[in-house]
């Protein structure tokens, strides 16, 4: 069987300006099938700009976009049949029930009959509103209502969903919700765009994070590359009495610690790899008198990573 490589969406050059701001400058990225893909950055930073060109709700100055191999313009009405557009501020009807609402978009979707109420009844269960179908949306949590309106972008199934902040204001029983619900689409090989300012969702769901910052990628890569593109190792404190300086001078020897210095409580490291160091870290330190009592491991995140590049903290 010949698997498909083309990717689902794929843009270059992306650039939009609103008088004298430059919005977006040069925004270029792919999404493959079935994978989860990070805008992440703060407010303000080009992200619900990108995605509106990207949907083609908003024309761009430069640039192009082509989504499944094709040309992608505003004016693509038919290939538009192809996203799935959750925006920031819920788009659902108060007054109509969960399913109501689900039949109403579906019909505008051209869904019909019976294939219409299997789709709504599956999206219910992937959203976990099933137990609710029948509720006036008005009377819902603000999680609740994201997360219907998360499933009015997936009734006509999409090759590509966009979700823009889908978790914004949401308590954090539905937010997790929320995020099960998006990690569930991407194993069942939806291409994903998620833009957030919240680096642990970024961490759980996507496959590859792209750092928007000035309305500019930064950088993009997997967790692990962004880690090593920018030089960031794990923190190590051992917790420990003894001698400690000979215990110091020993490890700093050692390859993967980058450095060792005595602390009130111990020994603080910086390790690259410590998962694999940490074994040969506790023997050296033995091995020099000093006796460990406890180790506390510290991974770089994409919050780290952020701040490095930018020199500003992610939710700044």
């Amino acid at each position: 069987m010949t698997i498909d490589s083309t990717p689902v969406l794929a843009c270059e050059g992306l650039r939009k300006r609103f008088g004298d701001l430059v919005a977006v400058d040069g925004v270029g990225f792919e999404i493959a099938p079935g994978e989860t893909y990070g805008l992440l950055g703060p407010n303000g930073a080009g992200k619900t700009t990108s995605i509106s060109m990207l949907c083609g709700l908003l024309e761009r100055d430069g640039g192009q976009v082509m989504l499944l191999g094709e040309p992608f313009t505003p004016r693509s009405v038919e290939a538009k049949r192809a996203i799935g557009y959750v925006p920031q501020d819920i788009a659902i009807y108060p007054d109509l029930t969960a399913r109501e609402n689900l039949v109403f978009f579906g019909r505008l979707y051209g869904l019909s009959g019976a294939e219409r109420a299997k789709r709504i009844d599956e999206v219910l269960e992937i959203i976990g509103l099933a137990d609710r179908a029948n509720d006036r949306a008005g009377e819902f949590s603000g999680g609740m209502k994201r997360r219907l309106n998360i499933g009015i972008g997936l009734l006509h199934e999409p090759r590509l969903l966009v979700l823009d902040e889908p978790t914004v204001g949401v308590d954090p029983q539905s937010r997790n919700a929320i995020l099960e619900s998006i990690e569930h689409l991407g194993a069942e090989g939806m291409a994903v765009l998620y833009t957030t300012h919240y680096m642990e969702e970024a961490e759980r769901l996507c496959d590859r994070v792209g750092i928007i910052d000035h309305g500019k990628i930064v950088a993009e890569g997997t967790r692990g590359e962004l880690v090593r593109l920018v030089g960031e190792h794990d923190r190590v404190h051992l917790t420990a009495t003894g001698d400690l300086a000979a215990a110091s001078a020993a490890l700093v020897a050692l390859e993967p610690v980058r450095q060792a210095d005595v602390a009130d409580s111990g020994l603080d490291l910086i390790v690259e790899g410590a998962a694999d160091a940490l074994a040969s870290v506790l023997a050296i330190a033995a091995a020099h008198d000093a006796t460990v009592t406890s180790v506390d491991v510290v991974q770089p995140d994409l919050e780290a990573v952020f701040l490095h590049l930018t020199g500003r903290a992610l939710r700044d």
